[in-house]
């Protein structure tokens, strides 16, 4: 992917699409019920054509919402948060036939290599990753600026010294502005910076410590009963770590419940849907996403994504969306359900931090 990849929109001088009738509004049924032959959107551009004869973009889409039309204005929204009463556009065709274009090429790239066949045209473990690494490098210095950069992480960032150490300093100089993880994350890397161990292993050496499968489950106790994540840095007299640097700089988190965690910490959003809500507030802002060593997070916060983002100037721009894993499991996933932007970084996520950091540090 590139930083300068143009959107290409729709050619709405054609002459199917000036003849296209406006897209049908049925009134939602009643409150989370949407109407019968309502639209679900994709996280690719979306237009409709509204009673004033406008091909409006959606000003954001995603995955498996639907699109609601008030004062001519078009707003993404899902299923379950409707009211009586919301006008849903309706229709199942998706080529302008009924008001409802999705626009799956407007970020297309034309291929220098035109053969029908040819070897090595997905990408694996073999695959090299120089050019991902190189234009990330871009995207994320340009974004630090002018963009959101939202990170997704598994308990593994915390599980090594050298990736925590990257992803703390990454924070501490503005290219992160969002995170999110479950309750592990946020555990394991406080048991670190008390312990130096993840699960009671050093996370330098890999020497398991003895009786270190209490350290997770004392720092549980030790979160709650200073009453916040933010309480036990001071109580505790933490002064390092990615839920430190978080604190430190402000920058918001999201740590998502699991039918599996111990504990768990103050903060972490036991109820389902308020966590999917507040992480799809940050997905809304969302210019890069980097998820990494967490399937089951990479696919919902993927789902949840729009592909891309209108600037305030108008100009339409992707969003970008990394996965981080050993192998391919993650992307592929994450393609099959919908999300195609995905591209997958195949390597282990302590190396591909500590690269990252090693080249952002410079600036």
């Amino acid at each position: 992917m590139s930083l300068d990849l143009r959107y290409t929109p729709p050619d709405f001088t054609h002459a199917a699409l000036q003849q296209s009738p406006a897209a049908t509004l049925v009134a939602a049924p009643a409150d989370g019920i949407a109407p019968t032959d309502y639209h679900a959107t994709s996280n690719h551009p979306e237009y409709i054509k509204l009673a004033d004869g406008r091909w409006q973009l959606a000003p954001e889409s995603r995955m498996d919402a639907v699109l609601v039309v008030k004062d001519l204005e078009l707003m993404a929204v899902e299923a379950r948060n409707l009211h009586k009463g919301d006008l849903v556009v309706t229709g199942r065709r998706e080529n302008g036939e009924q008001g409802i274009l999705v626009h799956n090429t407007g970020f297309a790239q034309s291929s220098g290599n035109a053969d029908k066949f040819a070897f090595r045209s997905r990408g694996t473990r073999e695959t090299p990753f120089s050019h991902s690494y190189d234009s990330l490098y871009e995207i994320l210095k340009h974004d630090r600026e002018h963009g959101y950069i939202v990170w997704v992480l598994g308990p593994a960032v915390a599980f090594d010294k050298d990736s925590r150490a990257s992803m703390q300093g990454l924070i501490e100089n503005g290219f992160c502005h969002a995170l999110m993880a479950g309750n592990a994350l946020a555990t394991h890397d406080i048991e670190a910076a008390i312990y130096d161990t993840g699960l009671g292993q050093n996370i330098y050496t890999q020497q398991l410590q003895p009786m270190g499968h209490y350290n997770h489950l004392d720092i549980l106790n030790e979160v709650r009963k200073a009453g916040s994540i933010a309480a036990a840095i001071n109580s505790l007299g933490i002064k390092d770590g990615i839920m430190y640097a978080c604190e430190k700089k402000g920058i918001p988190y999201v740590l998502a419940g699991s039918i599996r965690d111990d504990g768990p910490l103050p903060e972490t959003v036991g109820n389902v849907y308020l966590s999917q809500d507040l992480m799809r507030n940050h997905a809304r802002r969302a210019t890069t996403v980097i998820t990494m060593a967490t399937q089951l997070h990479s696919i919902a916060f993927g789902n949840m994504t729009p592909g891309y983002k209108v600037l305030a100037d108008g100009a339409v721009r992707p969003v970008y969306f990394y996965v981080v894993d050993m192998s391919e499991f993650s992307a592929d996933k994450l393609a099959n359900r919908g999300s195609a932007q995905a591209q997958a970084i195949l390597t282990n996520v302590q190396d591909f931090i500590v690269n990252l950091w090693n080249n952002l540090s410079r600036e």
